[in-house]
């Protein structure tokens, strides 16, 4: 089994590249949800629905999130009736007409008492999505982000209304003491043959997951058998605010960066061949490298990626 820790755009390209090149049936996930918020009175799961659209060939290929040929007559309806009584900004997170049935679905059914990895599993049948797709927890997980000046945002406040264009203080993840791992989520690291964490946000995609009890100890017990793709090319994210979070936090907006973060919970670091001359300090840092093409234009170079990062586990000598 291959499990891969996994949280936005980044880990979606990821996961459909490890889907053409292995069996699905031998590949799980582990999924941020501490970007869901609850919004017009349903449950949002930003993270789990674009990995789930991304493995059913249905995601919006130019936006990256949501569903390809979609509408928005229901969230126009919305703005309108919010513009027309003195509330311009209701409507502000888009919801498309086709992605509302996944939010009524979910929605419907977490009130009725069932649990979250039980509904990811349902929505995951529903797309024909082969890859085992597991929410982290199954309890309330939430970003808080801090920003510089006072005061507190929703993560999706903070990445969707103010477009990540805020300086950040400091970062909390609310619930993080209590929550559980959801069933199956810590043996299955305890038996991956590979772990991968995705090229993901190390601290609002990655670091929630890591947050939840139990979560971190067990990806540090499989050190030897997991494998991080750098989610920072040239010195800057490819989507969204990684690297500016990264210094603004004080931590180094490079591979190697990433390579000081991960070096506890991973024996090698996937980095892309812009970055080739930070082989060095990547391994200095403590972790071997493997140099790539990691940006993920084509699947065709998603899957050579996915193949290349198992690779550098399944023949490591260790």
């Amino acid at each position: 089994m291959i499990v891969t820790l996994a949280g936005g755009v980044g880990a979606a390209r990821m996961l459909s590249g490890l889907a053409a090149a292995f069996d699905p049936a031998h590949l799980a996930a582990i999924v941020n949800v501490a970007d869901d918020d609850r919004l017009h009175g349903l449950a949002i799961s930003p993270d789990l629905d674009t990995v789930t659209y991304t493995l059913a060939g249905a995601i919006d290929p130019d936006r990256g999130w949501g569903l390809r040929s979609e509408t928005w007559q229901a969230i126009e309806s919305l703005r309108a009736y919010g513009t027309a009584n003195g509330d311009p900004e209701l409507g502000w997170f888009s919801l498309g007409d086709q992605d509302l049935g996944t939010h009524l679905y979910r929605t419907t059914r977490l009130a009725a008492g069932v649990p979250l990895s039980t509904v990811t599993g349902e929505i995951a049948r529903r797309w024909g999505v082969g890859v085992r797709l597991i929410p982290v927890t199954d309890d309330r997980l939430a970003t808080v982000i801090e920003p510089v000046g006072g005061g507190e945002l929703t993560f999706q406040e903070y990445f969707v209304r103010s477009h990540h264009d805020i300086d950040v203080a400091a970062i909390r993840f609310v619930g993080a003491d209590t929550a559980r791992p959801a069933p199956g989520t810590v043996e299955l690291l305890a038996t991956a043959e590979v772990v991968v964490i995705a090229p993901s946000n190390p601290i609002v995609s990655i670091g929630p997951i890591l947050a939840v009890p139990g979560m971190r100890a067990a990806v540090e017990a499989a050190r030897d058998r997991t494998v991080a793709v750098s989610p920072i090319v040239g010195g800057r994210a490819l989507k969204g605010p990684a690297d500016r979070l990264l210094a603004s936090l004080g931590h180094e907006p490079s591979a190697v960066g990433v390579a000081r973060l991960y070096r506890d919970l991973a024996a090698v670091l996937v980095i892309d061949e812009v970055d080739a001359a930070l082989a060095p300090a990547v391994e200095a840092a403590g972790m071997q490298c493997v140099v790539t093409s990691t940006v993920m234009s084509t699947p065709e170079i998603a899957a050579a990626l996915a193949r290349t990062t198992v690779r550098s586990i399944t023949e490591r000598e260790r």
